[in-house]
């Protein structure tokens, strides 16, 4: 079968398609025919060697949505369409980036859906982190006023639509004014432009502050948007688009406001019924995936590029 196997550490214009045996199936363990995946920002990271819990070689690729070919021991039916996301996929044993994947059998989650395969593959990994985020960690409520920090990234896109479907206030920051249009296209109320001045601008439109904030930027801007939270509010990390994993000299008593919470929401465990809850949500709201760009497998090294430009506003998608 075709796949991206990593070796080592390399750039997006060293990444090639090998050819690789067929994984074997075994008990509690189904292959999966692997028609789309999505790129992930942490894939960048694996990539580039900043991954030390993932050994070397390995097919990354930390999601992917396909068919039963072999369902081994499950009770799931040949040809059943299913997706799967983290749990290890990708790390600790091979990923999405393949035409087939052995799965761990409670980590592939059957769906039913009209969804055309690219549409399919943009959504687990990019709508199941925004609404748990949004939905659990955030516990948003309607009529609150939430503060999307990145905006314009894939799972930004995704919060806003959800939160907007949700029926809060939605405020999402750019740097680029340009992108102003697209994020108001998804559901943004007001956009923030990050250009140095977005606590005098948020304090224009809301003086009191935004009841929750959906931080994807990470530590670089972590004590930045604690200036814009509302006293009691809830400030949640799903993201680190800045790049930076550590924040140096946290000293809670001074960067967290009295009164206000920081916490984090990561998926290395994939609840079946909120991905239920999502997925229904999705449909009954008819959100369409921001798909940025789709590529076929031969592409990657195109593709993260894509991801590495920030540009994308939108899901990668790949095709297989």
């Amino acid at each position: 079968m075709r796949a991206i196997v990593l070796e080592k550490p390399v750039k997006s214009n060293e990444l090639k398609v090998s050819n690789v045996p067929i994984p074997k199936v075994m008990p509690g363990w189904v292959l999966i025919k692997v028609k789309a995946f999505g790129i992930n920002r942490s894939e960048i990271f694996t990539r580039n060697g900043l991954s030390p819990s993932v050994l070397l070689p390995r097919i990354i690729g930390i999601e992917c949505v396909g068919e039963i070919v072999d369902s081994s021991d499950s009770s799931m039916a040949t040809g059943q369409k299913v997706i799967s996301m983290m749990g290890g996929l990708g790390r600790d044993f091979d990923g999405g980036y393949a035409e087939y994947v052995l799965i761990p059998t409670q980590q592939v989650y059957p769906v039913q859906t009209d969804l055309n395969w690219e549409e399919l593959a943009a959504i687990p990994e990019m709508y199941y982190t925004s609404w748990c985020s949004l939905t659990d960690t955030l516990k948003i409520k309607q009529g609150e006023t939430i503060l999307i920090r990145g905006g314009t990234s894939s799972v930004g896109i995704a919060s806003i639509q959800l939160a907007k479907a949700l029926k809060t206030t939605v405020v999402a920051t750019t740097r680029n004014p340009d992108k102003s249009d697209l994020l108001r296209r998804h559901g943004a109320d007001c956009i923030l432009i990050d250009d140095g001045t977005i606590k005098e601008q948020m304090q224009i439109e809301f003086p009191d502050g935004a009841d929750k904030i959906l931080e994807l930027l990470g530590t670089k801007t972590l004590k930045s948007s604690f200036g814009l939270l509302k006293q009691g509010g809830i400030l949640c990390v799903s993201g680190i688009l800045g790049g930076e994993w550590e924040l140096e000299k946290f000293a809670p008593m001074d960067f967290i406001p009295s009164g206000s919470y920081l916490t984090i929401y990561d998926s290395k465990i994939v609840n079946m019924e909120k991905l239920a809850d999502m997925l229904d949500f999705v449909k009954v709201n008819q959100l369409k995936p921001p798909i940025a760009k789709v590529f076929i497998l031969e592409e990657i090294a195109q593709a993260h590029e894509l991801m590495e430009s920030n540009k994308a506003c939108g899901k990668i998608v790949v095709v297989v």
